[in-house]
């Protein structure tokens, strides 16, 4: 009787060891019905040209920063201005199975593979900054670029330049879509005032030293031109800098884009007319909301496109702002893009 009871015991604890281990397991949620998935991390992967541009520094670190606020990952490639690298990093982040890539291309004309591919996997495409042509992508977000030659161009008329005026235009990479447009909104501007082209040629993957190479190659044309539009401020460096070793800074009027500190810095001194400050920040905190809207299957709340080819985009457009000695204090110190000291670094102190 007593090895009987004993027996029932240690079969009773047994029993009982087994239902609680049962509990523990379905409480780490490896079974049972009632246990609920923890939500998946947003994953977004960003595919960038290079940052020999200052400005996409800024973009990156405002994007990130912004979607690790909202519990977003984000990883980050650089392609170093290499098309063929960046096809191998878009492909490398499909493999990651993210659910956004986020793509700031080298050339329009040859990433439409890699986001049908993407796409194919059912993972969101951004285009940021620059369109991507021919492809089916979820959004294209940018500044209206159009609206920045035609500030470029109407601050150049307000200094003075018109009916008789030569101006020679060095632009960025003819493979950026962006190009053709700030160019659009130049040239509606000169035609309108009577102005003359004297020249136009353009900067391979926006390498800025083809400028430097260009001024000294047609330093007789540049001589006598009234002004110079630049594709961006990196660009402007370059020809600033040759015209200071040809001791024409200052006497020809320059623009840019882009609002870099260099840019910033000689618009004070003299040696450049203006640029355009494209709010970066605004924009990179934008398309990091947007890209998790995008994969959460949310509303991105535009209803503009923009066709870049073959498909009708979703697009959302920021609006550029001309800056000039006038206004740098206000737009660009003011908002903190810049500091006063680092902006007025070589300007001496006139008290």
């Amino acid at each position: 009787m007593k090895k009987t009871k004993r027996l029932f015991c240690k079969v009773l604890s047994i029993v009982l060891a087994l239902g609680l281990l049962c509990a523990c397991t379905r409480k780490e949620g490896d079974s049972g019905e009632k246990t609920e998935k923890e939500p998946d991390t947003v994953k977004i992967g960003m595919a960038f040209d290079s940052f020999v541009i200052e400005r996409w520094q800024r973009d990156r670190d405002v994007f990130v920063s912004t979607a690790k606020e909202m519990g977003a990952e984000v990883n980050v490639q650089n392609a170093n201005g290499n098309i063929e690298e960046q096809k191998k990093q878009i492909m490398y982040l499909i493999e990651q199975d993210v659910d956004v890539i986020v793509i700031i291309c080298i050339d329009a004309d040859t990433l439409s593979e890699e986001v049908r591919k993407a796409k194919n996997a059912g993972i969101k495409v951004i285009a940021y900054d620059r369109i991507i042509r021919d492809s089916d992508l979820d959004l294209y977000i940018s500044f209206d670029n159009t609206t920045v030659g035609t500030q470029m161009g109407e601050t150049l008329v307000a200094s003075g330049i018109g009916e008789g005026s030569n101006i020679v235009m060095i632009g960025g990479s003819p493979a950026d879509y962006n190009v053709p447009a700030l160019e659009e909104g130049f040239l509606n501007v000169m035609n309108q005032n009577n102005v003359t082209i004297a020249d136009r040629t353009h900067c391979e993957g926006w390498r800025a030293e083809i400028a430097y190479e260009y001024v000294y190659s047609n330093i007789d044309t540049i001589s006598k031109a009234d002004a110079i539009m630049c594709g961006n401020d990196n660009i402007a460096s370059k020809v600033v800098a040759a015209l200071s070793e040809q001791r024409l800074a200052g006497n020809i009027p320059v623009t840019g884009q882009d609002a870099d500190l260099e840019a910033c810095q000689r618009i004070v001194e003299g040696t450049q007319l203006m640029t355009v400050y494209k709010p970066v920040d605004a924009l990179a905190k934008q398309a990091a909301e947007c890209a998790i809207k995008l994969a959460k299957n949310e509303d991105i709340g535009t209803e503009e496109t923009m066709n870049n080819g073959t498909f009708d985009v979703p697009y959302i457009s920021l609006t550029p702002i001309p800056v000039t000695a006038d206004n740098i204090d206000e737009v660009i110190i003011n908002s903190g893009f810049h500091s006063r000291e680092d902006v007025y670094l070589n300007v001496p102190d006139e008290e």
